[in-house]
């Protein structure tokens, strides 16, 4: 990279678009993949309608667009899917049944043992499919144990996140800062050329994780703690002397407020059901079929002076209603999950799985209740579900392995194909690992032959794949091309030697790790990655020492993503299932993101003489 100490008029716009980008990152009302896509705009017309020309050549617009082509990219991509794979066909369930059962004998020693599995598979596989395959265990243990699901779930959430950085496949984050790295001039690094400063630094963060932690974080009870049901299907008979006889459906539905909700109405005279109809005349015998909390139905009772009958005969204080064979789940809305930007009723997903939606819980806002219509509200990433049915039907829907759902059992199951599915992925990691194939290639590969297995089918792949993250690398990767090629990149870099004048090489370092670290908790992780690794090698290259330790610091810091629920993907997923709030995220976050960034600190210098 040429060392630029001035500005011109296309760094300066570029350095204008790279803040205007951070700035859309983090608005929570306009999507990454809008303000991703405004980005590759801005950049494809404003470079051609004002050309570039940097070492006596032509900045090509069209180059921006290359992202999509990128070699980080493919990987990414492929490794979402082999991810998908391993929970489709539930090739890690035997992982999980171990840990169910070593909870139930030794919960302190199962705590530290879950970190270090859940660390472990994270270094080689998404960390996602690893929170999907532990948090129902850690759920239904919290509830046979009527403990607080708190204590456990947000440690083994930044454990996973902790040994993602441990490999050059751990997060997208790391492909994408080692592929520019190499498109910048660097050497390739290896898979695992960076994972000992991360068990020196991670294994300080495990103990605190698990010693630390769980003492000091406050116990929240999650929805589905209470596993009572919440929501009955009940009828209620108009007797001869009813006020409510020989009176139109929609008059009685006014006389409880709008409230009630009339499924179907069941005639006595000729055993017959009526689909409800407004204008529908009630008569004599007639039987409501509503469902509705105990309360709302004892008061329906009441208003329309009526008699309550449950499946076991009228409703009183000797035979309260009571329904053994139903259960409560919650469904947490994950990356992929097809409840994702639509509403319950446009999916009809509780007609085809008999279930009924007890109440709607999205983070930061008040619970929505099932008084409210939930059926009609756009489901988001992080919203959970608290869902009642059957027994069967709970446990048919967990075994889809469509969405992620969590109920008081741990019952895991898998496919013939599982044992497939986790060999194509050993194969995947083994095969990059020797450097017999690039990861892009050795992944596709991997995906080629689940598909080829039937491990995985196309509707799999393209549950996997993620517009967001696809859109944020590719806009990334374009604003990193351009803050280099115009010199924006060389200039900051300039710019932040200067300001740090004085000062050690280990404090630059260390200053810049830092700066990711919090950039990397208020916008995106892929962006702070991106842009950041040219700057690295552009204070590498002021200060003329290797450019490696400053693209570790980078790497590093765009991983801690601790200290806020936005910051991971994996960290929504954890919040809802866990109750918990966004300060809690700050008072274990802040203090894990010292502990990982002050022994970096220490280790990488150390490790590069600098």
């Amino acid at each position: 990279m040429q060392l630029v100490t001035s500005v011109n008029s296309h760094s300066i716009a570029v350095m204008l678009l790279t803040v205007l980008a951070l700035f859309l990152f983090t608005r929570e009302k306009i999507p990454l993949e809008t303000s991703s896509l405004f980005i590759i705009v801005a950049l494809t017309v404003g470079f051609t309608i004002f050309p570039y020309e940097y070492e006596n050549k032509e900045l090509h617009s069209i180059d921006f667009f290359s992202g999509f082509g990128h070699e980080a990219l493919i990987a990414v991509c492929a490794l979402m899917i082999a991810g998908q794979g391993l929970v489709r066909t539930g090739a890690l369930e035997p992982v999980g049944r171990v840990l169910s059962k070593l909870w139930a004998s030794s919960p302190k020693l199962s705590l530290l043992l879950t970190l270090i599995v859940g660390a472990t598979l994270s270094a080689f596989v998404n960390n996602v499919p690893i929170v999907i395959l532990l948090l129902p265990i850690l759920t239904a243990v919290s509830i046979k144990t009527k403990t607080s699901a708190s204590k456990v779930l947000m440690p083994m959430g930044f454990a996973t996140l902790i040994g993602g950085m441990s490999t050059t496949i751990g997060t997208s984050t790391n492909l994408l800062v080692v592929s520019v790295a190499v498109d910048m001039g660097m050497r390739d690094f290896g898979m695992f050329d960076f994972i000992f400063p991360v068990l020196i630094a991670g294994s300080f963060a495990i103990v605190y994780l698990w010693l630390v932690v769980p003492y000091f974080i406050k116990e929240r009870r999650a929805p589905l703690m209470d596993t009572s049901p919440r929501v009955f299907t009940a009828k209620l008979m108009i007797t001869e002397e009813s006020a409510s006889k020989d009176q139109a459906l929609n008059e009685l539905i006014l006389k409880t407020d709008g409230m009630m909700k009339v499924l179907r109405i069941h005639r006595n005279s000729n055993d017959m059901y009526v689909l409800p109809n407004s204008k529908t005349i009630i008569k004599a015998e007639d039987m409501l079929v509503v469902e509705d909390t105990p309360e709302n139905l004892k008061s329906y009772e009441k208003i329309l002076d009526a008699v309550l009958y449950s499946s076991l005969g009228a409703v009183d204080e000797e035979h309260p209603l009571l329904e053994e064979e139903q259960q409560i789940a919650e469904v947490i809305i994950s990356q992929g999950s097809k409840l994702n930007n639509t509403t319950l009723s446009q999916s009809r997903f509780l007609q085809r799985h008999n279930l009924i939606a007890l109440a709607l819980h999205r983070s930061g806002k008040k619970t929505e209740t099932v008084l409210k219509d939930i059926a009609e509200i756009s489901l988001k990433i992080g919203d959970v579900l608290l869902i009642q049915g059957k027994n069967e039907h709970i446990l048919e829907l967990k075994q889809s392995r469509e969405l992620l759902v969590l109920d008081a059992t741990s019952d895991l199951t898998h496919t013939k194909q599982a044992p497939i599915a986790f060999f194509i992925m050993f194969g995947i990691v083994a095969v990059a690992a020797l450097g017999i194939l690039p990861i892009a290639i050795s992944a596709t590969l991997g995906v080629f032959l689940m598909f080829l297995t039937s491990c995985i089918n196309w509707k799999d792949a393209s549950n996997a794949l993620n517009t967001q993250v696809i859109l944020i690398v590719v806009a990334s990767l374009a604003l990193g091309g351009a803050l280099l090629k115009t010199g924006a990149a060389s200039y900051i870099a300039h710019l932040f030697v200067l300001s740090m004048d004085g000062m050690s090489t280990t404090f630059m370092l260390s200053g810049l790790m830092l700066l990711m670290a919090i950039m990397t908790n208020v916008v995106s992780n892929n962006a702070a990655a991106v842009i950041g690794t040219p700057i690295a090698i552009g204070i590498a290259q002021q200060l003329n020492l290797d450019p490696e330790p400053f693209v570790l610091a980078v790497l590093f810091g765009a991983n801690m993503s601790y200290a806020t629920p936005m910051a991971y993907k994996t960290n929504l997923l954890v919040m809802t299932a866990g109750g918990y709030t966004f300060g809690d995220f700050l008072k274990v976050g802040i203090p894990l993101t010292f502990i990982m960034w002050i022994t970096f600190s220490w280790l990488l210098p150390l490790l590069y003489n600098i």
